[in-house]
């Protein structure tokens, strides 16, 4: 039973969040077939699809943002005539609002509007900040025991990036083991833009995950590589909707010329990765390519208002080299098939499994099992759902240690599962990732946010982990038995020093927050 515990934590933990608390009886499924319990949910049709009443598409979402910036700036201009202070139905909190210039940009405009989610902003005391997954419909045993915080109102922005939130963490928390779930953190955050960006970019981070990461997880990377490049949210992030080619009718006309972002991030970030081949002159070709790639601002003079538009007179013409290949411009296609080349390029293969490997098992991943994860992402042309099952199926996936330490996002999620929480209201996972440093789809840069220890284990990181991990069992200690929870998360798989901690704590309370900082917890 030992060796079958052993296994199935490291079912629960490496390939998903964890063992759920209740009646769920995730451990016993986990040991009598650890494989197969993980790779269970890649065949369930539609299991990665996330199709939540209320939660709306891009362009949906777009018209809502211009709509209400087109409000602000009347209510402003009327108060201008007026001489008094305009004041807008729907705020933005104190200390965000931004004076508003005439003839802005559609990026400007989108930053300008950019409030903050409360629950995001640093806490004015570290006491009331952290997440406990006290909201949420609990088991009868699990009631909570304190009031939720006071919520500041909110705007059509952040309304929306909440319910996005809640969703995401619903899924999470409900899921048997997690894979798929933990198979979409991971492509959102490779193809990550930040919600930090501006307003279009906090409106679009869940619409973003939901249109051009979740349909392809299972399928094929250059379908999700297009998809990606593609979405109003990516383009709006690395400004691809400013770049104009030079001899464009656009460019020649204005000021503003070529922009390189998206196209350097599509090869060093997305792709090919730095060394994989490519030069200078390759980016600056492949983002004159991509010129023209935009999405619809509100007036919806090229297409529906934030979706995805080729603006051929902002199209650098002409034919481009892109890494020794020549590419006729043919308009949108012309990228598109540049898109598909390097998907398929040697140097991305090598790229993304390492990538991928050292996300679900080791900082240096076991190298046999890097060449194998490469060769079925060149033989499969990219299939994600091979390349998933080929790492369940590799013994070095099981066999390496539970080293790693769970990222904020993990961890939280992880704690809410054992203690049997469905969200209701995401302010305390929200305001939790913010104190651990990783805030919901809001990376420091296009690079995302690490995935090695060096960023998670440090001291006082695991110091703010206690200090939640305290807060969360003086909401919910009283009536569990942390004893019991550590049964349901780890079984005969716990050490001695783990059970002996837990069961020689002073109270329920620092038990359970011994637990929740053990290393049968805290690693995968």
């Amino acid at each position: 039973m030992v060796r079958d515990s052993k296994t199935a934590l490291v079912a629960l933990n490496r390939f998903g969040f964890g063992a759920r608390g209740g009646a769920s009886g995730d451990f016993v499924n986990a040991a009598s077939d650890p494989r197969g319990f993980v790779k269970a949910e890649l065949n369930r049709p539609n299991g990665v699809l996330l199709e939540v009443p209320g939660l709306q598409s891009t362009p949906a979402l777009a018209k809502a943002v211009f709509e209400y910036q087109f409000e602000q700036q009347q209510a402003r201009e009327a108060a201008a005539k007026s001489g008094a202070e305009a004041k807008p139905t729907e705020a933005p909190p104190a200390g965000d609002a931004k004076p508003q210039r005439r003839n802005l940009s559609l990026s400007n405009i989108a930053q300008d509007i950019s409030p903050k989610e409360p629950a995001m902003q640093p806490p004015a005391t570290r006491g009331n900040a952290a997440m406990a997954p006290s909201e949420g419909s609990p088991n009868p045993a699990m009631q909570p025991n304190a009031a939720k915080p006071p919520q500041q109102p909110l705007n059509v922005i952040q309304k929306t990036f909440r319910a996005e939130a809640l969703a995401r963490l619903q899924r999470a928390s409900l899921a048997e083991c997690g894979f798929v779930e933990r198979l979409v953190v991971f492509w959102s955050n490779h193809f990550c833009i930040s919600a930090s960006k501006g307003g279009l970019a906090r409106m679009w981070a869940g619409s973003f995950e939901r249109e051009a990461i979740r349909p392809y997880v299972l399928g094929r990377f250059g379908d999700m590589l297009k998809a990606v490049e593609q979405h109003p949210a990516m383009l709006f992030f690395l400004d691809n909707q400013q770049s104009l080619g030079p001899d464009s009718r656009a460019g020649q006309n204005r000021k503003r010329g070529l922009n390189e972002n998206l196209a350097r991030e599509i090869m060093e970030l997305h792709t090919l990765g730095v060394g994989g081949g490519y030069t200078q002159d390759d980016v600056t070709s492949l983002a004159r390519i991509i010129t023209g790639w935009s999405f619809a601002g509100r007036q919806a003079q090229l297409g529906p208002p934030g979706s995805f538009v080729f603006n051929a007179n902002a199209h650098q013409p002409g034919p481009q080299t892109v890494m020794g290949k020549v590419y006729q411009d043919n308009g949108v296609a012309q990228g598109e098939a540049v898109l598909a080349d390097i998907a398929r390029h040697p140097s991305t293969a090598k790229f993304i499994v390492t990538k991928f490997a050292r996300h679900f098992v080791a900082d240096d991943p076991p190298p046999a099992l890097v060449a194998r994860l490469q060769e079925t992402f060149s033989k499969t042309d990219g299939d994600l759902k091979a390349l998933a099952i080929t790492l369940v199926d590799s013994n070095e996936a099981w066999d390496a240690p539970l080293t790693k330490v769970r990222s904020p996002y993990e961890f939280l999620v992880a704690s809410g599962r054992l203690l049997a929480r469905i969200p209701e209201d995401p302010t305390r996972y929200l305001g939790g990732l913010n104190v651990l440093g990783q805030p919901l789809w809001s990376p420091a840069g296009p690079n995302g946010f690490p995935d090695t220890n060096a960023a998670w284990a440090a001291p006082e990181g695991m110091k703010l982990r206690l200090d939640i991990s305290a807060q969360i069992a003086s909401r919910l200690a009283e009536g569990i038995d942390p004893r019991d929870l550590l049964e349901l998360a780890a079984a005969d798989a716990a050490s001695e020093e783990t059970r002996h901690t837990v069961e020689r704590a002073e109270s329920r309370q620092q038990a359970l927050a011994l637990l929740l900082m053990s290393p049968e917890f805290q690693r995968r």
